[in-house]
């Protein structure tokens, strides 16, 4: 509910390789660098309209805007974001405004720590404590007043949602003040949490916790989660530690159904994952194959380490528009290391008075808007409403969504669009609910007339997403592709671009939507491509 149980997709680019639009990687130095611009700013005069039905973080929002140098080929992009509750979208300004802060605030270091702390750990460093407050106090005045929405963020867009969501919005950044009466015990309500999943196992959790990760998420593509930081926050709600930080104060951007009574607030505590964890958004992947590295399951890098190095590559790129270098000094190597766990220690609410003001307008991303939407359209895309018809060619929806998934649901989809659906996979439910999950929703996905974009049947290996696309031309599934899936050999990695994408053959594709001929139409004006340099993403 508070983060996603799947890696960060480049939204852009998935769509992309589905329909095998040719758009290679640019130079960015010299000439290169001045025909990017040129052909980010005199493309085609349409955009790529993306919906994110449950995300619960805005990963994909980040990936894309991080990656969206490296196309030549730049239409406006219009995300969409529905989440199920106004304190999640709060939850999802604060950690996107965290990716987007004028870098004079915070070094590039700094920026992630903060990041990591406020998105993982259920109790946080006081310093992540003030910011959040901080932060908080700007947002309020940023959805309270147009005029300073427009100057500090243009990018975001609230008017979808109704009243009563900008009045949620409003009591979670009042909630996040350090006021004595903004009472969040999450550590309490972590260990209620534990108590009424294990039951009588309680008192033998850490045999528990070992069998998840052990006998399932290691079996799922979670290879790179070690054993102590797992175990330390199924204890604790703590996933990212570093031996330099002490966490004191609690995370009050995890807290849900808030609801005002007088001065205070009532809510119904934390009601979050405390299974699989904060990992799998940064944590599974990366394009630093040595940082994969492992003896005997044994990882020379935590999930933690490779989410440090992937959000640094992310903000880097977000700040500077180029390709990011990994420092291999920067990583510590603290996988088989057994750190010195402290008990957490307590912590004193502080007035605001006297705090720093994170008041500076974000980075710039010319040509994205982000949209939050109000969760009661969920029922109306379920119901294939008319205002949503052919509305999207990209859509995104969370595992835990499913049930919202409908026939009418794929009218909101232009032809052609790409739906990907968020699997079971990372969760530890049973392996036979998993694959039911996965039949279940491939068997609907055909009822509505879409095409598998990965031939399924042809593969073995355990998906993370499920990939199809919408589209008018009678096409087999696609043989070509290549799976798009959890890695399941040890060491291996995905990062980069499949060497069969490189020289693929735009195909004319019929259809009344105009967004993927524009793009092919610029494609060809540009002439001959030069031999791309390898650019490795995330994915």
């Amino acid at each position: 509910m508070l983060w996603g149980l799947s890696s960060a997709l480049d939204l852009y680019e998935e769509y992309l390789k589905a329909f095998k639009i040719n758009d290679d990687p640019l130079t960015v130095d010299g000439d290169s660098r001045e025909e990017a611009e040129g052909a980010g700013g005199d493309g085609p005069q349409n955009s790529i309209n993306i919906l994110i039905c449950g995300g619960a973080d805005p990963r994909h929002v980040i990936k894309t805007l991080a990656k969206r140098y490296t196309h030549r080929i730049r239409p406006k992009l219009r995300i969409y974001v529905l989440d199920g509750c106004a304190e999640i979208a709060a939850r999802n300004m604060l950690l996107l405004g965290i990716a987007l802060e004028d870098p004079e605030s915070f070094s590039l270091v700094c920026k992630v720590h903060l990041f990591i702390d406020l998105y993982g750990n259920a109790v946080i460093r006081p310093s992540s404590h003030h910011y959040m407050a901080a932060k908080g106090r700007t947002l309020l005045q940023m959805v309270t007043d147009e005029v300073k929405m427009q100057r500090l963020a243009p990018m975001l867009d609230i008017e979808g949602l109704k009243y009563k969501e900008r009045d949620g919005l409003e009591m979670a950044f009042s909630f996040w003040q350090p006021h004595p009466w903004n009472v969040f015990e999450v550590t309490k309500y972590w260990e209620q949490r534990s108590r009424t999943l294990l039951g009588t196992r309680y008192d033998h959790r850490n045999g528990a916790f070992d069998w998840d990760l052990s006998m399932t998420l290691k079996d799922r593509g979670g290879q790179q989660i070690c054993s102590q930081e797992y175990r330390y926050w199924r204890e604790s709600g703590v996933a990212f530690v570093f031996p330099e930080y002490e966490q004191c104060k609690p995370n009050k951007t995890l807290a849900a159904g808030l609801v005002r009574n007088g001065r205070t607030f009532l809510h119904r505590g934390y009601v979050g994952d405390i299974q699989t964890g904060p990992f799998c958004g940064f944590g599974l992947r990366t394009s630093e194959e040595r940082m994969l590295h492992s003896v005997h399951g044994d990882n020379d890098y935590r999930a933690t380490d490779i989410t440090e190095r992937n959000l640094l590559e992310l903000f880097h790129e977000l700040q500077t528009q180029t390709a990011y270098e990994h420092d291999p000094m920067r990583s510590r190597r603290y996988g088989s290391v057994q750190l010195l766990m402290t008990p957490l220690l307590n912590h004193q609410e502080v007035d605001a008075a006297g705090q720093a003001s994170y008041d500076k307008p974000w980075i710039p991303v010319p040509g994205v808007t982000v949209h939050y939407v109000s969760p009661l359209e969920m029922v109306q895309l379920q119901q294939g409403a008319d205002r949503w018809n052919n509305m999207f060619d990209v859509a995104f929806m969370a595992y835990n969504y499913y049930s919202f998934l409908s026939k009418d649901f794929f009218k909101s989809l232009r032809t052609p669009a790409l739906f990907i659906l968020e699997t079971k996979l990372m969760t530890v439910e049973r392996k036979d609910h998993v694959q039911e999950f996965e039949t279940k929703a491939k068997e609907l996905m055909k009822q509505a007339g879409l095409k598998a974009a990965i031939n399924y049947q042809a593969i073995n290996v355990k998906n993370m997403w499920l990939k199809y696309k919408k589209t008018d031309k009678d096409e087999p599934e696609d043989e070509d592709a290549e799976p798009e899936s959890v890695p399941i050999v040890e060491g291996d990695s995905d990062g980069g671009l499949s060497e069969e994408y490189s020289g693929l053959v735009i195909e004319e594709i019929p259809s009344g939507n105009q967004t993927v001929a524009a793009i092919k139409k610029e494609v060809e004006a540009e002439g001959p491509l030069q031999p791309k340099n390898t650019f490795h993403s995330l994915n």
